[in-house]
This record gives C-alpha cells, sequence and structure tokens, in this order.
C-alpha cells in the first residue's frame, strides 16, 4: 500500500511490532463466528489475525485515506467508514450473542468511547483496548489510590477490568510521548436498569464535581441540589475517593427513591 501518514487529528498512532500484534490478539483470542468490532484498523495491524480467525468482523474506522487498502487487502471484511461515537450498535447484535469491541483507540476519544459502551452494556460482552497506560491506571485504581475516580468506579460497576499487559511507546509509528497498555473489560449482565444505570453514572459525576470537596457540597451543586441525602447511610462529611462501588449504589438508590416518590 502506499504510505499513510498517521493523521494527529484522529489521534493515530499505528502499531509495527508483530510479537505486541500477537500478543494482543492471544488476549483478545477470537474464535469463529463471533460478533466482532474493530474500532480503528488503520493499516490492519489486528485485522489481518481477526479475519484469519473467522470471527464474524466489522471495523470501523472514520479515516478515508486507508478504506481502499483495507477493502482490496480483505475482500470479505465488513467495512463502515464513520466515527464510531456516531454508530449504531444494536444493529449488530444477534439474538444468540453478544459483541465484542477490540481496538487500538485513540487516546483523545477513550472516555467517550468508554461511555458509549456503559449506555450499551447490555448488548457488548467484553472489550479489549489499548489505551493510554495513564489511563489504563485510572480504569483499574482501587479506593484510596490518587487515579481512583469516575472511571474505576463506572468499570467496577459495569464489571471487572484487568490491566493485561504494558506496551512501550517504542512500538509505534510516529512514537508518542506515553507508553500504552492493554485492557480487557468484561461487562456485567445483571446491570440491566438502564433508568438506574443512569442515575447512578450521574450521582457518581455530581460525587466528583470537586474532588477536595465533601460529598455534602458536591452533591447539594449539580442536579441532586434539591435531595437531602442525610438519611442516605452515606456520611456526606466523606470525599467521593473514600467511597467505594457500593457507597455510589446505596447513594443513588436514595436518590432514585426521593426523586420517584
Amino acid at each position: 500500500m502506499n504510505k499513510v501518514l498517521p493523521l494527529k487529528r484522529f489521534g493515530q498512532n499505528f502499531l509495527q511490532d508483530q510479537n505486541i500484534i500477537r500478543k494482543i490478539i492471544s488476549e483478545i483470542d477470537p474464535k469463529e463466528n463471533e460478533l466482532m468490532l474493530e474500532i480503528g484498523p488503520g493499516q490492519g495491524a489486528l485485522t489481518q489475525y481477526l479475519v484469519q480467525s473467522k470471527a464474524n468482523l466489522t471495523a470501523i474506522e472514520i479515516d478515508k485515506r486507508v478504506i481502499e487498502d483495507l477493502q482490496n487487502r480483505f475482500t470479505n471484511l465488513n467495512l463502515i467508514q464513520q466515527d464510531f461515537l456516531e454508530l449504531e450498535l444494536t444493529q449488530f447484535v444477534s439474538t444468540l450473542q453478544k459483541i465484542r469491541v477490540v481496538g487500538n483507540i485513540p487516546y483523545n476519544i477513550t472516555s467517550p468511547i468508554l461511555f458509549k459502551l456503559f449506555e450499551h452494556n447490555t448488548i457488548v460482552n467484553d472489550a479489549v483496548f489499548m489505551v493510554q497506560l495513564e489511563v489504563a491506571k485510572r480504569m483499574t485504581a482501587k479506593k484510596g489510590s490518587k487515579d481512583y475516580g469516575i472511571l474505576a468506579i463506572l468499570l467496577e460497576y459495569f464489571g471487572k477490568t484487568e490491566l493485561s499487559f504494558k506496551v512501550s511507546r517504542n512500538v509505534f509509528y510516529p512514537k508518542p510521548n506515553v507508553d500504552s497498555a492493554i485492557i480487557h473489560i468484561y461487562f456485567n449482565d445483571l446491570r440491566n436498569d438502564a433508568k438506574f444505570n443512569s442515575v447512578f453514572k450521574s450521582i457518581v459525576k455530581s460525587s466528583f464535581g470537586n474532588r477536595r470537596k465533601t460529598l455534602k457540597n458536591s452533591l447539594s451543586n449539580g442536579i441532586f441540589a434539591d435531595v437531602n441525602f442525610s438519611d442516605s447511610g452515606i456520611d456526606l462529611s466523606l470525599r467521593a475517593e473514600q467511597l467505594n462501588v457500593d457507597d455510589f449504589i446505596t447513594l443513588s438508590k436514595f436518590a432514585d427513591k426521593i426523586k420517584s416518590d
């Protein structure tokens, strides 16, 4: 193919190390006929192995410059030129199986992609992503650590997240200023109440509105200002990073009941 230069506006850094690529494929462990979406195939580093696995693969690529080459190389690949964030995921759902989502995702849209998957958590089985190492640390952080925040709490609520392995910045072109990591997210079937999930996300976001403030102050300055959390069973003098997922569930149930009454 003609050499396609990575575009900064798409957050592109092309993965070039075959050993790392095979290691990622091993973590994904694609199976024949599995429903799989690849975000941003780029030059097809992962795509070639996913196609070989005979998974039911759809690749979502926003950069039209690489579309023709991908189509020529992978003639049976279902390739969609679109922004993943604008894609309707329900179109891929089968009554028999959920979607698996994989990709070397742009650093600048990691959080929006995760929030899109939270919105569709009941139709996504798991996700294997290459993300910035610092983001991976935030995603897997534990209560009380400096990285513990909204992402870690929502990921624990919606499933289980593992940092599979780190990836050196030296295996990309162009070489980014940061190291990366492979994250594997397993989604939880039980989080199937969309209304409550929405309340939970709002409670967590409101609680972290200002990390230095107490829960009482944070919650009273947002969309829950009209809710008196005094009888919620949670100590409102604590800060958000001192709470675990169950504490946020307790706050969410309390707010949901108050709002519904």
